[in-house]
Formats: structure tokens, C-alpha cells, sequence
């Protein structure tokens, strides 16, 4: 179908870059999944051992590609809030998708791995949660979705464990390992898709350890995860 059938041109396709790949990863949906680590579901006063993971969505236009680099990148500091916080995150990318899947099939949907920060309004969050509202507002926001380029699972293998760590000007302030996943990779697939039917594209970010917290205009964060890579971002 040609652009003369749209009454304006349609967005151009948001994608992120594949590491040492001339090809893109074209992004069809965003799922998150909540308090997927026992102490941040602890420190946001949630019970792990009776209250599971949930999960919620972002647009893509929360998207822009950061590359691994010791070089920093910058992000200016968003609109109506006071608490702009971060939350490092393994993301993985799905190349298939299904109903229903079963956790032994779980891992053949993966096509590869991201480093990923989930952006909070926290402030504006905290609201919407008093009143029973929708979390867009404070999750789902233009550039609240810094993403490396994926590296591909023949790449850095199955990553089911190494350090998953944030640091703040060079302090540290997130540090957990992505063995202590509540519920595994292969689970969040499978759970998923009895809810959704997933699809190649679609994006999930895994949950955050815990010490979550506020970053200011000036501050560097330091995000990575071992085995896949790190990045830089300054918010200005």
C-alpha cells in the first residue's frame, strides 16, 4: 500500500541496531515485567513469596538506541516531574511468537539481548497508583526506553546469570545478578503468552533489582549487564 492511501505518512518502522550486523531489529511491542526481583518488589512494598510479577507496557516511541560505549550519551530530563528515576534492566528480543507457549519452547523465541533502562516519572506513577489510574503517564513517555543494539543469543549465548548493575557518577547503586530473577526468562515467555499472543519484534524488559532511585540534570548513569555490555547516559 503507497503513502497516497494514508491521510499523512505513516511513523517509519522504530527499530534498534544488531550488533555487528548491517540489519535492524524492527520493535513491534514493549512488555515490562514488575517487581521481577524479590528485594525491589521488598523495597516497593510488595510480598514476592504472594504477589507475582505483573506486567505493563511502553509505546515504541519510548525507544532510542544507545551504543555500548565508555562515551556518554545524553537524554534531557523529561517534563512535569520532580523524581525521574532509573531501572536497569536485561531486554530481550523475540524473533517468534505463539499462544500459549510452553516453557521447554520458551527459549526458541529468543532471538537476542539488550541492556536497557525502564525511565519512571516516578512522582507521577506514585499518583496514578493512589487514585487506581493507568501507569502511562509515569512509565510510557517519549525516551523513557534507552536501549543498546541487541547482541544476538549466538553471540553471547543463553544469559541466565551474571551482574546486572547501575551506577550513578560512578557510584554504585543497583547490583543484583540476573540469576535472582524471580520468574526466569523462559517462565515470563510462556506466562506471557497465554495473555498475549507475542510476535517477532516484541521487546520484554525483565524487571529491575532493587535500590531503584531519583537522577538529576548533570548526572552520568553507568548501566550493564555481564556478558552483554554496558553504556553511558547523561541526563541534560
Amino acid at each position: 500500500m503507497s503513502f497516497r492511501h494514508f491521510v499523512f505518512p505513516p511513523k517509519e518502522t522504530v527499530s534498534l541496531s544488531i550488533f555487528e550486523s548491517e540489519q535492524k531489529f524492527p520493535i513491534n511491542r514493549i512488555y515490562c515485567v514488575g517487581r521481577n526481583y524479590a528485594e525491589h518488589s521488598r523495597e516497593m512494598g510488595d510480598d514476592p513469596e504472594r504477589d507475582p510479577p505483573f506486567f505493563f507496557c511502553k509505546d515504541v516511541s519510548s525507544v532510542f538506541e544507545i551504543p555500548f560505549s565508555s562515551d556518554s550519551s545524553s537524554v534531557p530530563y523529561p517534563a512535569e516531574t520532580n523524581r525521574y528515576e532509573y531501572e536497569v534492566e536485561l531486554v530481550v528480543a523475540l524473533s517468534k511468537g505463539g499462544f500459549n507457549i510452553s516453557k521447554t519452547d520458551a527459549m526458541d523465541c529468543v532471538f537476542g539481548y539488550s541492556v536497557g533502562l525502564d525511565m519512571t516519572r516516578r512522582d507521577l506513577q506514585s499518583q496514578a497508583k493512589k487514585k487506581g489510574r493507568p501507569w502511562e503517564v509515569g512509565k510510557s513517555f517519549e525516551l523513557s526506553a534507552p536501549l543498546t543494539p541487541i547482541k544476538t543469543i549466538q553471540q553471547v549465548g543463553v544469559l541466565d546469570h551474571g551482574a546486572i548493575e547501575l551506577r550513578v557518577d560512578g557510584v554504585l547503586k543497583q547490583k543484583s545478578d540476573l540469576s535472582n530473577l524471580t520468574w526466569s526468562i523462559a517462565e515470563v515467555i510462556s506466562h506471557l503468552s497465554r495473555l498475549f499472543e507475542l510476535h517477532p519484534g516484541d521487546l520484554i524488559m525483565t524487571g529491575t533489582p532493587e535500590n531503584v532511585g531519583p537522577v538529576k540534570v548533570g548526572e552520568t548513569m553507568q548501566a550493564s549487564i555481564e556478558g552483554l555490555g554496558r553504556f553511558e547516559l547523561t541526563v541534560v
